[in-house]
């Protein structure tokens, strides 16, 4: 069977006419990011998705359509706009409170980690493309708590964007109050597929199958994101309980040292062949082409490897949300992957 391709969507490629040409290059299916919004305020999107596929003439009854819960995620509170973080500047995290306000001048994050923000532990932003370390630790601020951070590797942060405390563990509620509304709201939509963050262990997913079950939708197929070493220290256990792996490489790979990132989607890979269990690979897959039109060498190679591992599904993020290439984007994802096939045919052909 042929590997599956989906991409996200996003403003640049919401369009329909863009839609429509990505699934002519021979997407999938979409992801939906709701970390930022719920099914309601993607109303408009997901109708040009339905209006883009039934464009193409395709036979099918319909697109995939996944939705990529918030879960038990941490993540940055809203901001007023974006703003840049400048190596060396020191930067002050507030709790945020329930009406989504902060003191002036502080980052809102959720209350829950503060305790955790001690000297010489590094706090990850925007999938790891920032770093901070607590400075003078605890201080006070709106909610009595606030933590003094040194940016350490700096860059530009908006509102929503993911935090990881490498060694840290949390627990969490599996699933947030938006989350189980958008799970009510998945059958009107058409979604076929819900992608659980930052899987820890088989509750987290029974939680899921029963919040399906009590709005009779137990037909969307489930995803379960491994994106910290909980998830994958368990993962055998995970596979009875879900219909799709996902090696979830973003902040898995703020979860380990980057060198041990490629033996862990290994060592997931591995145990999903032997189960039987489909898996997916996810994240900077084609990164370059966020901002040019031709990927890089070791980009292409990425994917190749991905598919020779067994993977069943691959998965563009950022290129087609918010790239400046969407649809060159998934035409090297797709000849890539279907040259990787053909290959791998004529290989086992020969033996």
């Amino acid at each position: 069977m042929s590997t599956k391709i989906y991409g996200t969507i996003g403003p640049a490629c919401c369009d329909t006419e863009t839609l429509a040409r990505l699934f002519e290059k021979g997407m999938t299916g979409v992801r939906i990011n709701l970390s930022h919004s719920g099914l309601t305020e993607a109303s408009d999107w997901i109708a040009s998705i339905h209006s883009a596929y039934e464009k193409g003439k395709r036979t099918e009854s319909g697109p995939e359509i996944l939705m990529d819960l918030k879960g038990p995620e941490l993540r940055i509170g809203a901001l007023r706009s974006p703003f840049y973080l400048t190596d060396g500047d020191v930067c002050v995290l507030g709790a945020e409170e329930a009406d989504g306000e902060t003191a002036a001048g502080q980052i809102p994050v959720p209350a829950g980690i503060l305790p955790h923000l001690v000297h010489g532990q590094d706090v990850l932003l925007d999938d790891g493309r920032i770093l901070l370390r607590p400075d003078d630790g605890i201080v006070g601020g709106k909610s009595g708590q606030a933590a003094r951070c040194r940016v350490i590797r700096g860059g530009m942060l908006a509102g929503g964007k993911s935090i990881a405390l490498p060694g840290v563990t949390l627990r969490l509620p599996t699933l947030t109050k938006s989350d189980l509304e958008n799970i009510r709201k998945a059958g009107t939509y058409g979604i076929t597929g819900v992608m659980l963050p930052f899987v820890r262990d088989e509750q987290d997913l029974l939680c899921l199958k029963e919040a399906l079950r009590d709005v009779n939708a137990t037909d969307i197929r489930v995803f379960a994101k491994i994106e910290n070493l909980d998830g994958a220290a368990k993962l055998a256990a995970l596979l009875p309980y879900c219909d799709e792996i996902v090696v979830a490489r973003g902040d898995l790979g703020n979860a380990v040292p980057l060198w041990q990132l490629p033996v862990i989607q290994a060592q997931i890979a591995k145990i999903c062949r032997s189960a039987a269990k489909p898996f997916m690979v996810v994240t900077q897959m084609l990164a370059s082409m966020e901002a040019s039109a031709v990927p890089t060498r070791a980009e292409v190679s990425d994917i190749f490897r991905a598919v020779q591992e067994g993977a069943a599904s691959v998965m563009l993020t950022g290129e087609t949300a918010v790239g400046k290439y969407p649809v060159q984007a998934m035409e090297y994802m797709v000849k890539t992957v279907r040259e990787t096939e053909a290959f791998l045919a004529r290989q086992n052909g020969n033996r």
